[in-house]
């Protein structure tokens, strides 16, 4: 049998908290943190129970007296607890209710702080450390005037009568495990690592943090303060994935050795499954195809703790059975057949689950998918304008369109884009298709006009660098990425529907219409053509393209291109 130190009396919200992780442990009860600490030291119990997070209290203090006690053991696992706090008291007939002193638990007070200032603002509060010999000593004087803040069950148990319940909502405290042995990766995880007291220096958390950030690794949380015996900076971070995941590790790597550059800089407290303080809706997502974008998707999700599942035409299991098992269905398939897809699995859907198209097109995709599913599933379209070798989501564009049925679900998803750093962008369908035509169908329709002009004109691309400027390479160097890698992709760009048609015939009738002026040498016609273009687009448009420009126009300098 297991032993387990918790924060007593019997009863009290740690005590709960360790018999819902081990219903047939041994619980061994203290009175202060600092002496659960002390029996795990010594070797007096095998699991420390810690409260180390309250949804309304904030962080505990203890927190970082953590490390102290994960010398020799780890932070294994997690568990967070509702909290239900009510008042009770002696019953008192002659003034029921009244309450001229409140006991509890410092942190306690600190959880229902709004509601005894607004019901009891003139009583005195008394902090205790021992809840259940103070619960004694007002029932052996029969203390009329006192009233006590903790579980409904402890008060009972005690014998106090129930005066108000759930006196301070949305309450749940937040428990670290402590143990001998590192846990094992489950595929959910995080990692909680200490600095030690450390040398000031400026800009030293900036570029600590940048070395999670460049590899995509999200920070769960971070606090810092100062070590109370050498008033040295101390900080603490928790990081998403276990401590064996290889880019986790070359950050800590890098951290110690290029950043802080003292050995043993870092400790680790612990790796353990990650624990979500906030509510998910979502279960479950289950992908129709099962290309690039649908694994890189899916591999991110699985990370944040989603089931996914990948389904197509050579899968074990098909799409049909996948849609009646998740919560929302992603269709990622080439955008010549989104629009069939969607006609041929759309109906399966059932009222309650949610339908996100990941898409190029939006017009034509959304029409028919509000035609093929039931008003009750959820609709909602996203461009990533991003490929399967992008390592991270940040600072990508990705533009979203919602629909009247776009509800939770969709919300759920945006926030798991948005908390992954992608620039996020709400469009109308016909603002989409507009906008991709000018940022993706005509770059795409010029590069491959430009290939094939040169490959007529038979002109080397050894000449094309001497008889250019380093801006006027841009469209040029677009034909590399364009031409180095899957045509079907750019074709299907370029073959789109809806409004962004309009862009790339507009522009070849502009086209067309520059060359004759050209031709005809009607130098004062083109000069009002520049200008009546200029006066469309700002000064602080310009200036800051012109900017951008000559950043680029640096780099290549530099880089030899």
């Amino acid at each position: 049998m297991i032993s387990i130190a918790i924060l007593g009396p019997q009863g009290s919200d740690g005590y709960r908290a360790a018999l819902t992780y081990s219903p047939n442990a041994r619980l061994i009860l203290y009175n202060r943190i600092s002496d659960i600490i002390d029996a795990f030291l010594n070797e007096e119990v095998d699991i420390a129970f810690v409260p180390i997070y309250n949804t309304r209290q904030g962080e505990i203090k203890e927190y970082f007296r953590l490390h102290e006690m994960l010398i020799t053991g780890y932070w294994i696992d997690n568990l967070v607890l509702p909290i239900h706090l009510s008042l009770g008291g002696i019953k008192n007939t002659r003034n029921p209710g009244s309450c001229k002193k409140i006991i509890g638990r410092g942190s306690v007070f600190k959880q229902c702080e709004e509601y005894i200032s607004e019901q009891y603002p003139d009583a005195t509060l008394i902090s205790v450390p021992d809840i259940g010999r103070a619960m004694d000593d007002i029932k052996k004087n029969n203390q009329l005037e006192y009233g006590i803040v903790d579980s409904e069950e402890l008060l009972l148990e005690h014998g106090f009568e129930i005066r108000d319940r759930e006196i301070a909502a949305h309450n749940r405290t937040r428990f670290a495990i402590i143990g001998r042995t590192l846990s094992k990766a489950t595929g959910y995880d995080a990692s909680a690592i200490i600095t030690r007291p450390l040398k000031d220096r400026v800009g030293m958390l900036v570029d600590i943090l940048s070395e999670f950030t460049k590899r995509g690794i999200n920070i769960l949380d971070l606090r810092s303060e100062n070590d109370i015996k050498t008033q040295k900076l101390q900080i603490y971070l928790e990081i998403e994935g276990h401590i064996s995941n290889t880019s986790l590790q070359k950050s800590l790597k890098c951290i110690e050795n290029d950043v802080i550059q003292e050995e043993d800089s870092l400790h680790l407290l612990g790796s353990f499954p990650r624990v979500d303080m906030r509510v998910k809706r979502i279960r479950s997502f289950g992908f129709i195809g099962t290309g690039a974008m649908s694994v890189w998707f899916a591999d991110r999700l699985q990370n944040e703790g989603y089931q996914t599942i990948l389904t197509g035409r050579s899968t074990a299991i098909s799409p049909e059975d996948m849609i009646a098992d998740v919560d929302v269905v992603v269709i990622c398939v080439p955008i010549s057949v989104t629009v069939d897809t969607i006609q041929q699995y759309g109906r399966l859907l059932r009222d309650g689950q949610a339908l996100i198209l990941l898409a190029g097109e939006s017009e034509q995709t959304l029409d028919a998918a509000t035609q093929e599913t039931s008003p009750g599933v959820e609709l909602m379209l996203v461009h990533n304008l991003w490929g399967p070798q992008a390592q991270t989501m940040k600072d990508k564009n990705a533009t979203v369109v919602r629909t009247p049925r776009s509800g939770a679900f969709c919300s759920e998803f945006v926030a798991f884009l948005y908390k992954h750093g992608a620039n996020i962008s709400d469009d109308s369908p016909t603002k989409h298709d507009l906008l991709m035509g000018v940022g993706q169908k005509l770059p795409t329709t010029i590069s491959t006009a430009l290939a094939m002009t040169l490959k007529q004109h038979d002109i080397a691309c050894s000449d094309i660098g001497t008889h250019s400027t380093l801006t006027s390479l841009y469209g040029i160097l677009a034909m590399a990425r364009i031409h180095n890698q899957n045509p079907r992709t750019y074709a299907e760009i370029m073959a789109t529907g809806g409004d962004g048609r309009k862009i790339v015939r507009s522009f070849a009738e502009n086209l067309l219409h520059i060359v004759q002026l050209a031709e005809e040498q009607k130098i004062p016609a083109l000069c009002d053509l520049i200008e009546n273009s200029r006066s469309h687009l700002s000064p602080e448009f310009l200036a800051d393209h012109m900017k951008q420009s000559q950043a680029v126009d640096s780099i290549l300098k530099k880089s030899g291109k």
